[in-house]
């Protein structure tokens, strides 16, 4: 069992200028391994500073480009925080630690070494027009974009309908990618389209099936989504999430929704894929979902076919205790990885030791109490390990992007796409220069 830190709290105060933090409790500072913490935040902050004001640039950024002071201040207060939320000083593998050595970390000859490319899933870019959104994902020097066409993510920048009405809209609406060197890699409609509720079962099917239509029209190979979740009973009103097959009724609701809704719906959901040319439907392993690890995952498709692979999102397996090195090689083993989100997961071992795993925060007002919550790439695990991760794609041959989902409570919006992009910028680049 890790130890246990004392709680640390602090005071933000915001004005239109700056941003202060007033520690509650001197302990934050006298405690060895909170002052290290808050050393190894500041000396984060430094280096962002003169990133920001130095003129240090990125990887493939442009030059000249300039940062608002509020972007700024975002930006920088990360580290700080990071350091000072409950059990801050003992995160695992936060930025001011070390990760884990991998179980299995394996080298890859030169002629392996892709340069997967990097790119962004659009939500994070909701407030923005299309073309607002591809000069700021042209600014960071992206190279590819993951497309909302429906369901959760919805479709802020692609008006499916129209493209699908009209050939000539839809190429126009590519060339504006392609001009600005951005590849449309993956188009992505999450939803739940076996969901008790038949008209929003149905809203999500329709939406599946005018993407693969999309993704038949604009040539591209991969769709992303949810496995989704049925009721337990046929006459359940919602949904009903099981892990557990005991006692005995659990399991065979568990059944029921497999032998009865899943495996039926996928069937049919892969054949017209099949027919319009798609190949890959990369369904992330989600909690509330049935499929939600990589067992599951692979049990549908056992059941259903080829065509079902992974969305393989880190920052949900990290949580269930998934080693990501391994699970990368054993997708990849399966030729199940079709897509990868970038995105991280911070612990917070004073609360995860009391609570458990199961005590998710969104929100910055539940991180007090929170186990764990997500991060930006780099600020829940350390960039060795996201190096560690970014290799083991390389190795498998991973054909897909890197697509980078900003969940990040604290590094909120474009900031931490931008945090984000910088780590796996540099940790690809140490990779194919190495």
């Amino acid at each position: 069992m890790r130890s246990r830190e004392p709680r640390e709290y602090l005071l933000f105060f915001f004005t239109a200028d700056f941003l202060s933090f007033v520690p509650l409790k001197n302990d934050f500072v006298t405690t060895s391994s909170a002052q290290e913490a808050y050393n190894a935040a500041g000396r984060d902050w430094l280096a962002q500073e003169v990133y920001f004001w130095g003129g240090l640039s990125m990887e493939g950024s442009h030059e000249g480009k300039s940062v608002d002071r509020r972007r700024f201040l975002a930006a920088t207060c990360g580290g700080l925080l990071a350091a000072a939320v409950p059990g801050g000083a003992n995160m695992r593998d936060s930025i001011a630690g070390a990760a884990p050595a991998p179980k299995k970390q394996s080298t890859a000859s030169a002629s392996a070494k892709r340069k997967i490319p990097i790119g962004v899933f659009d939500p994070v870019y909701e407030k923005f027009s299309l073309d607002e959104m591809l000069d700021k994902v042209s600014a960071l020097g992206l190279e590819a974009m993951e497309i909302g066409t429906g369901g959760y993510p919805g479709t802020n920048h692609c008006p499916v309908a129209d493209l699908l009405a009209d050939p000539a809209k839809a190429k126009a609406w590519q060339k504006k990618f392609e001009d600005r060197g951005i590849h449309v890699a993956t188009l992505s409609c999450h939803g739940n389209p076996i969901h008790p509720d038949e008209k929003h079962a149905e809203r999500d099917k329709e939406s599946f099936r005018r993407t693969v239509l999309l993704a038949e029209r604009l040539g591209v190979k991969v769709i992303v989504g949810f496995s989704g979740c049925p009721g337990g009973t046929a006459t359940d009103a919602q949904p009903n999430w099981i892990t557990y097959r005991w006692p005995p009724e659990y399991a065979q609701m568990q059944d029921w929704q497999w032998k009865e809704k899943v495996i039926p719906y996928w069937k049919e959901a892969a054949k017209f894929a099949r027919e319009h040319g798609i190949h890959r439907i990369a369904l992330e392993m989600h909690p509330n979902f049935v499929v939600y690890n990589p067992r599951t995952l692979l049990k549908l498709r056992e059941a259903v076919g080829e065509e079902i692979g992974a969305n393989c999102d880190l920052s949900h397996l990290f949580w269930q205790g998934c080693d990501p090195v391994e699970v990368i090689h054993f997708l990849g083993k399966q030729s199940m990885l079709f897509h990868a989100h970038m995105k991280d997961t911070v612990f917070f071992p004073e609360n995860e030791a009391k609570y458990g795993v199961l005590n998710f925060a969104f929100d910055t007002s539940d991180l007090g109490n929170a186990s764990e919550t997500f991060r930006a790439v780099g600020y829940g695990h350390s960039a060795s390990l996201w190096k560690s991760v970014v290799q083991a794609y390389m190795d498998v041959g991973y054909e897909g992007i890197l697509s980078i989902e900003n969940e990040d409570p604290i590094l909120t919006g474009e900031v931490g796409v931008e945090r984000a992009a910088y780590v796996l910028k540099n940790v690809r680049k140490e990779i194919l220069e190495g």
